[in-house]
Formats: structure tokens, sequence, C-alpha cells
């Protein structure tokens, strides 16, 4: 409860130009590994409008998940 309570705490919105820093996904990618369930979902930031905005712990949670891929060759 106190982690839940502390994540709670500290978390926030992230609009569009920090989630694909943070994530490192363009913004074609995250919608389509949102809309087949694999990234967290945005939220409009009010009623009928055309502001949307994903909570960082939910980016970092996705971003944690991920397989590390080295790209550098090892010789």
């Amino acid at each position: 409860m106190a982690n839940q309570l502390k994540t709670t705490l500290e978390d926030r919105l992230v609009r569009e130009k920090e989630r694909q820093f943070i994530t490192q996904l363009s913004r074609t990618s995250a919608f389509i590994l949102e809309k087949k369930g694999l990234f967290p979902k945005r939220r409009r930031l009010s009623p009928g409008g055309q502001g949307v905005a994903w909570l960082l712990s939910e980016l970092l949670d996705f971003v944690n998940s991920r397989e590390f891929v080295d790209s550098g060759s090892s010789k």
C-alpha cells in the first residue's frame, strides 16, 4: 500500500513530446501499439477536447517491460 501511495503522489501527466522522449517511439508506432493493447492508453485532458496525456508511471512500466536490444558490435 505504501508503494502504491508513493507512486500516486509522484505520478503526473505526460504530453506527447515528453512521451516520445521517454519511450523512444514515434507517434504512429505508439498509436498502433495502443490500439493493440500493448501500450498505455492516452487520457483526454478535458471532455470533448483534443488534448491528451499519459500517466508517467504507466509509461515507465512500459519502458521497463521492454527487452533491451544492444545494437553495438561485440568483438
